[in-house]
């Protein structure tokens, strides 16, 4: 009996194959930047007037959410009153220029023709000039009119696209919101997920884009054997899309994982496994023997690198 089961287990670490993994936890996030969870901010300063939307809500685009009002009730009135008054002003600094072009070119014919004195020749230049100051200054005003109108006709904060409110700052009519301030914050709706593990800088040099993952996910169920990808139950297939060049805050570098397309089992429907539920992965390397992957363990050796498995490494262990 001992003979035999020596016989057995050498021939188990010989013979078995074994599938080298680096593993690391992470999340689930969306693939695209500008779908993952963002703010909803105030586009001009004012006062909360009325809320569209609660906590949950889902929305489309263009549907309002929150509505701001100046201090000042009447502010529009004012600016459309003041714009009409700039503008009258700017038509009379026209027409006076347009005048004043005239007496320019008069006094320069009468200037060559030796009937009028150089004197009034630059005194009617000067005053051109100093028109065309008086409109270059009107049509300034006019445009910071144009600009203050355009901001306060965006009181209306609107949602930048499909989506569902996550969660909505409180405020009522003496909440005063500056520009910029954040109101509420929106997740997209109908974005394709992927997962960031992150993976330790001594197996991350092996990671490579293309690899395939094993994921398991928070709350769901699973067996997993790390170096017999085929018998695990409850993970599910991934890919390697991107590899960070440098390490995160936590010192690990993350590797951006998304679902395989031609997988047989697709990942959990979106209620299951939500944006930033917990993860956790296993990126399949080189498959060697289970002899090698012990002895490699512990010496606490890397994965070995992709395409120079440990095929013959059995044969260095004998």
């Amino acid at each position: 009996m001992v003979v035999s089961t020596v016989v057995v287990t050498v021939l188990f670490l010989i013979l078995v194959p074994w599938v080298q993994t680096t593993a690391g936890a992470g999340r689930v996030t969306a693939l695209n930047p500008n779908d993952r969870m963002q703010d909803i901010n105030a586009l001009v300063a004012g006062r909360i007037d009325q809320f569209y939307v609660r906590d949950g809500s889902i929305v489309e685009k263009g549907d309002p959410i929150v509505k701001l009002v100046d201090n000042d009730p009447n502010l529009l009135q004012r600016l459309e009153l003041e714009r009409v008054q700039v503008q009258a002003k700017i038509n009379a600094a026209t027409n006076a220029m347009e005048t004043a072009e005239i007496d320019v070119r008069r006094s320069e014919n009468l200037f060559d023709q030796g009937l009028a004195s150089r004197r009034e020749f630059e005194q009617a230049r000067i005053k051109a000039q100093e028109l065309r100051s008086k409109l270059a200054e009107a049509e300034a005003e006019m445009n910071r009119i144009d600009i203050n109108l355009s901001r306060q006709s965006v009181q209306t904060v609107r949602a930048p696209r499909a989506g569902r409110i996550i969660r909505v700052n409180a405020g009522d009519n003496a909440t005063f919101i500056n520009a910029g301030d954040r109101i509420a914050t929106f997740v997209p709706a109908d974005v394709e997920r992927a997962v960031e593990l992150y993976i330790d800088g001594r197996d991350v040099a092996l990671v490579t884009t293309g690899a395939h993952v094993r994921l398991q996910f928070e709350g769901w169920p699973v067996i997993q054997l790390s170096g017999w990808p085929s018998i695990a139950v409850g993970t599910f297939d991934g890919i390697v899309t991107a590899v960070d060049p440098s390490a995160s805050a936590n010192g690990r570098f993350r590797v951006l994982v998304i679902e395989d397309p031609n997988a047989d089992v697709p990942w959990p429907d979106e209620r299951f496994v939500r944006f930033g539920a917990k993860a956790r992965g296993w990126v399949l390397l080189e498959e060697v023997r289970v002899g090698y992957e012990i002895w490699r363990q512990l010496n606490n050796f890397p994965p070995d690198f992709p395409g120079q498995g440990g095929a013959d490494s059995a044969a260095e262990l004998q």
